[in-house]
């Protein structure tokens, strides 16, 4: 049985969610998102609350069951609020560039810029030339944007040069202990 599945979300003001057969739609203040349901779970709207069931059991259901609950949450809250992820370029003569609204240039160490274009619904937000905000209303769009500007380059771990999140700890390794 699932925790969280059994527990109704709250439908916010200004937020409408609409169901057709296995899809669901959350439409907000932000915007709207769209996903798809598994056909074992049913959901259904009882005094602003939003319920989800188990239609037919398997053997996986309960975990859909949670999963989905888990998932139009994340939809409600990313229309209401949005999500973001704080980034930093580390080390000397690192700089990033915004060059339209779709586009960054990363100057990171290579011996050429490193332009990357942001897909619909990403926005980048720069504090300064070393910080910058990814955001957006699509929590999985957020967290998957923030990991392939990461991996352009990762943090080191000599000298943690590199681009990371703003909370993240990079373990340091010491260098040569040199000749004796």
């Amino acid at each position: 049985m699932s925790r969280i599945g059994k527990t109704p979300i709250t439908i916010p003001e200004g937020v409408t969610v609409n169901f057709e057969k296995h899809k669901i739609s959350v439409t907000g203040p932000k915007g709207s998102l769209e996903a798809e349901i598994r056909p074992e779970i049913s959901a259904r709207i009882e005094e602003g609350e939003l319920f989800f069931e188990i239609r037919r059991n398997s053997k996986n259901s309960s975990a859909f069951w949670g999963l989905t609950r888990a998932l139009v949450n994340n939809m409600i809250l990313g229309v209401v609020e949005g999500y973001e992820k704080k980034m930093e370029l580390v080390g000397v003569g690192y700089r990033l560039k915004l060059d339209n609204p779709t586009q960054l240039t990363f100057a990171i160490g290579y011996s050429h810029p490193v332009v990357f274009k942001l897909p619909e619904g990403i926005e980048v937000e720069l504090e300064d030339d070393k910080t910058f905000t990814v955001k957006g209303i699509d929590k999985q769009l957020v967290g998957q944007v923030a990991a392939n500007i990461r991996k352009i380059r990762k943090p080191e771990p000599y000298k943690g040069k590199g681009i990371k999140y703003a909370d993240e700890i990079i373990k340091r390794k010491p260098g040569k202990a040199g000749a004796v």
